[in-house]
């Protein structure tokens, strides 16, 4: 099979496409699944950049998407054809985080799926949505997973709510879409005006820029009526965060999904204590997080916006188009 490898100590140009055994016929317990789509996470580009170290021949990408090629013994949950994607966390199962949810993340600590064939435990996988293409299918174990518990398993989202999502990567785009299914109204950040017009075209009331409008926290409260975001999808870490406190609610959630700022900073403590909000770091999600998200969407009329895809030998360009902050949504590896 075809698969990517990751020479150590990393870096894009250390990328190589290579051909590897195939692994061969599902134990007890096991699947065969053959990996048609992957998708691109600020965590893998910080595995395949050298920024996080892995062992030398590294396979990355935690997403995976694709078809049950076959099972193994005792397996009943999947059948051969079925679409599934897989699990960013596969020991984190149930409940909330307990320690240990994180050892070995797919591409992290272990091999990932930047390949043609995998063959894992039944459990590292859940179906797909129906009728989501591969590509489309990938975008959410990773972005979409944490944009779900963002919203709803920890901020406990509901109609009328009003959500602030920060910029148009996926976690972005998958947390507008999905506040709007739930009939919340959507505020959105970004610093270009070709984005921002999408954004609104994407059903975001709002949309301000955060680098003419500096103080767009108190932005958020004057379109609220000084009431303030319900949810906020906060991307940014310590550069944004100061912000984000303006913004909420009085008893409002802050979702902490991500440190693009820096890692540490000054928080405005004073403030943040008489808003009386909660601030949430949020790693992605458990596998029962995963199964209720499909179930949703399902039900619910939303697909990823895919900005474009790559073949597998071409991931090196594709992390090139991440580094390059000119997506508009999700990118993607199809093989």
């Amino acid at each position: 099979m075809k698969a990517i490898q990751l020479k150590a100590p990393g870096g894009l140009d250390r990328l190589q496409l290579v051909e590897l055994d195939d692994p061969g016929q599902p134990s007890r317990g096991e699947i065969r699944v053959r990996i048609h789509a992957s998708s691109l996470n600020f965590h893998d580009y910080l595995v395949v950049a050298g920024k996080i170290p892995n062992d030398d021949n590294r396979i990355p990408m935690a997403d995976a998407a694709g078809v049950v090629e076959a099972v193994g013994e005792g397996v009943e949950e999947f059948k051969a054809g079925d679409k599934v994607i897989s699990c960013f966390f596969p020991w984190w199962q149930e409940g909330g985080p307990v320690d240990g949810f994180s050892r070995g993340v797919p591409g992290d600590g272990m091999d990932g799926y930047a390949r043609e064939v995998a063959v894992t435990p039944a459990s590292w996988f859940t179906p797909a949505p129906e009728g989501y293409s591969h590509s489309e299918a990938a975008t959410l174990p990773t972005a979409g997973l944490t944009a779900w518990r963002a919203l709803v398993v920890d901020g406990g989202i509901k109609a009328g709510d009003t959500v602030l999502v920060m910029g148009t990567g996926g976690v972005s785009i998958c947390a507008l879409q999905m506040a709007r299914a739930m009939g919340a109204q959507v505020v959105a950040t970004s610093s270009s005006e070709e984005k921002m017009q999408r954004l609104k075209t994407m059903g975001a009331s709002h949309v301000l820029n955060y680098r003419t409008e500096k103080n767009w926290g108190e932005q958020v409260r004057e379109i609220t009526g000084g009431r303030g975001a319900d949810i906020i999808v906060e991307i940014g870490g310590p550069g944004s965060l100061p912000q984000s406190i303006k913004a909420v609610r009085v008893g409002g959630h802050i979702a902490l999904i991500g440190v693009l700022t820096g890692m540490a900073g000054d928080v405005p403590t004073a403030e943040m204590m008489y808003r009386q909000a909660r601030i949430q770091g949020i790693t992605v999600g458990s596998r029962r997080h995963q199964l209720d998200m499909v179930r949703a969407l399902d039900a619910i009329e939303i697909r990823p916006v895919i900005d474009r895809s790559f073949a597998l030998g071409e991931i090196a360009d594709a992390f090139r188009h991440q580094e390059s902050g000119k997506h508009f949504g999700k990118i993607c590896l199809e093989f």
